[in-house]
């Protein structure tokens, strides 16, 4: 059973089996959101997401960035990234035609970042989080 579905931009529905969020920020102790802050816990988001779902191939949907602030830190810019970091595994049917289509299934693990924790679900879904080129990014797998 899945926690979601959503139709690409491309028409294909996916699936939403699993889902982890939390907070982008969350656990920092010291120093203000820039770039080498940002990059390491996109990173370190990356990371999480290959070792929780090793079967499948792992898609980062960039972030915005934002700078409130103009003024340079330590390490450069303010740079703010969206509250929620999330990683999501999603499925859909086989993308290679030839398979057995009861059989087969594709799947792909994304990270992503949002404004809030919601779980993302049809047309609410972020546009960029519906404009991933499944057939290019996601591998069939045998039921």
């Amino acid at each position: 059973m899945s926690l979601s579905r959503m139709v690409l931009l491309s028409g294909r529905s996916i699936e939403l089996s699993e889902v982890r969020l939390s907070s982008t920020y969350g656990g920092m102790l010291e120093g203000y959101p820039c770039k080498p802050v940002n990059d390491l816990r996109v990173s370190g988001l990356l990371r999480t997401a290959e070792r929780a779902f090793p079967a499948t191939p792992v898609h980062l949907v960039q972030p915005s960035r934002e700078y409130p602030d103009h003024t340079a830190g330590a390490f450069g810019p303010v740079e703010v990234l969206p509250p929620v970091a999330c990683i999501g595994a999603f499925h859909s049917t086989a993308v290679d035609p030839d398979h057995d289509p009861v059989l087969y299934r594709s799947g792909l693990t994304v990270v992503w970042f949002q404004p809030t924790p919601d779980i993302p679900s049809g047309d609410g879904a972020a546009l960029a989080l519906r404009d991933i080129h499944w057939e290019e990014l996601a591998w069939d797998y045998e039921l």
